[in-house]
């Protein structure tokens, strides 16, 4: 059955989705990023540093802006626009004088930021309120099973030819470029609202708690890959057990994420995604109560449940809460939101696993616990409909 509603999403989507995987398996250049600057270019680690952080800042930035020249342009075009200008940079880099190094990183990482919004918005548009969760599970997994495979190819490229990361890089997003302009179908762009984004989401408090609750629980989540590394290292696990560890939860969201969406779907997005939120503040309890090799397996299979029941959900639950003509913005917002933990949660966490370490993880458990409450409060005060019950139909594609 559940293969069978594969068959019957769009064919275009179904091309997008391939796509993703194409271009996530690519998507070599950043991962790479710091060590090519080191040990390519003759940087310091602090220099490459500050270059690496300019990427995070454009990164950033794109999430945030992306979605605007989607639903002022379409969200095909922007798509497409997005990719090429990601690919010009790629290609750059190996060319770029150091001191311009920084800055082609920023530009970078805006291009690079600004695809993720109007992809996400793309599949959102192209189904039915009932089916898109189901079908940001499946793009999320096209897109995990891409990264799955891309680093390995990355070592070994670079071991080879550190220019060539950047050019398989470019190479896949050119391929998802052509893949958008070729199957996507164009469509009459909806005509914006005058009304501006953030006057109109302020008056939405369910988006905002949304919001604000995924930033403190990505800020939490991210300490998997921020903090427990140290604590696996300080109790004495090699560090190929972490990298396993990271491995399998990646195979178990590839295998398991969008058939649980098709489970779920059903259920109401805030209580799901408030259930996800508190399965990650378990994890990490567990973490905290039991810091060793069997203590962080356990946490990261109750981590990765958490993950595969809030992300897609909460993807496709703030696309579902947009305007017409603003689902490209709404999804910029989430995005930015859902990677704030890429900088907050190294920073905050560092800091407190030099000082507090037994604190780091009850605390951060308690965070993503609270936020889970929070939620469930907010949708006890204003309850959201179920998908079932919803009558938004599929925005045409732009």
């Amino acid at each position: 059955m559940y293969w069978r509603r594969i068959a019957d999403l769009p064919a275009w989507l179904k091309a997008v989705m391939l796509g993703q995987l194409v271009s996530s398996a690519g998507a070599l250049a950043w991962i790479y990023l710091t060590l090519y600057l080191v040990e390519d270019r003759g940087m310091s680690a602090q220099q490459a540093g500050f270059a690496a952080a300019a990427y995070g800042v454009g990164l950033l930035g794109g999430n945030l802006t992306g979605g605007s020249f989607g639903d002022r342009f379409g969200l095909r075009t922007a798509a497409v626009a997005s990719q090429l200008l990601w690919a010009i940079t790629c290609v750059a880099m190996p060319f770029t004088p150091g001191a311009a190094l920084a800055l082609v990183a920023a530009l970078a990482g805006l291009f690079g930021g600004a695809a993720r919004p109007n992809l996400s918005a793309l599949v959102a548009t192209a189904l039915p309120a009932e089916r898109r969760r189901e079908g940001i599970a499946l793009s999320r997994t096209a897109s995990n099973a891409g990264f799955a495979i891309g680093p390995p190819l990355g070592g070994l490229l670079a071991a080879y030819d550190f220019s060539l990361v950047f050019v398989i890089d470019a190479v896949t997003s050119l391929v998802m470029a052509a893949i958008v302009w070729r199957w996507v179908p164009s469509a009459r762009r909806t005509r914006t609202r005058p009304t501006g984004l953030w006057r109109t989401v302020l008056r939405d408090r369910q988006v905002l708690v949304v919001l604000a609750t995924i930033v403190v629980v990505d800020t939490a989540y991210r300490q998997i890959f921020a903090t427990m590394p140290l604590l696996l290292r300080d109790a004495g696990t090699p560090a190929v057990a972490y990298g396993v560890l990271i491995g399998v939860s990646s195979v178990v969201i590839v295998l398991c994420e969008a058939p649980l969406a098709v489970r779920l779907r059903g259920h109401r997005a805030t209580r799901v995604i408030a259930t996800g939120f508190g399965l990650v503040g378990l994890g990490l309890a567990v973490l905290g109560v039991w810091p060793a090799l069997a203590g962080a397996a356990l946490a990261i299979v109750v981590i990765t449940a958490g993950e595969m029941l809030y992300k897609p959900t909460a993807t496709a639950h703030v696309a579902d809460a947009a305007p017409e003509g603003m689902v490209g913005r709404y999804s910029s917002l989430y995005a930015a939101a859902s990677i704030s933990g890429m900088f907050l949660g190294p920073a905050i966490g560092g800091v407190a696993y030099e000082h507090a370490p037994r604190l780091l993880y009850p605390v951060a458990a308690g965070l993503a616990l609270l936020a889970g409450a929070a939620l469930l409060l907010t949708r006890a005060a204003a309850p959201d409909a179920l998908p079932s019950e919803s009558t938004a139909q599929p925005s045409s594609v732009s």
